[in-house]
């Protein structure tokens, strides 16, 4: 039975290596800093986030209205829930989505 031998490493070293592929960064390549300001936090929370199990259909109907279907789901169940209270849908103003 034959012994598994170990062959010695090379000791790490903290040279720096040049390598043509990997060049350093330099200024000119990072250009000038771009800030991107971000919507932030809404002050007070309008919405909440949960998770809904739709049948694939309504859902589907819903998405082929193009974007802001989330929105138009919401603006259902809204109807729906003033029809409940009231007995009738609340009047609302709908916002157009550009195609």
């Amino acid at each position: 039975m034959k012994l598994a031998t170990t062959a010695k490493l090379p000791k790490k070293t903290s040279a720096k290596v040049d390598d043509p592929d990997n060049p350093a960064w330099t200024e000119d390549m990072l250009g000038a800093p771009v800030l991107k300001r971000g919507r932030g936090p809404q002050a007070t929370p309008t919405k909440v986030l949960t998770s809904v199990r739709l049948d694939a259909d309504i859902l589907e109907f819903f998405k082929s209205k193009g974007a802001g279907y989330q929105s138009r789901i919401n603006a259902a169940l809204r109807m729906e829930v003033e029809r409940n209270l009231t007995g009738r849908p609340k009047a609302t103003t709908r916002k157009r989505v550009a195609a």
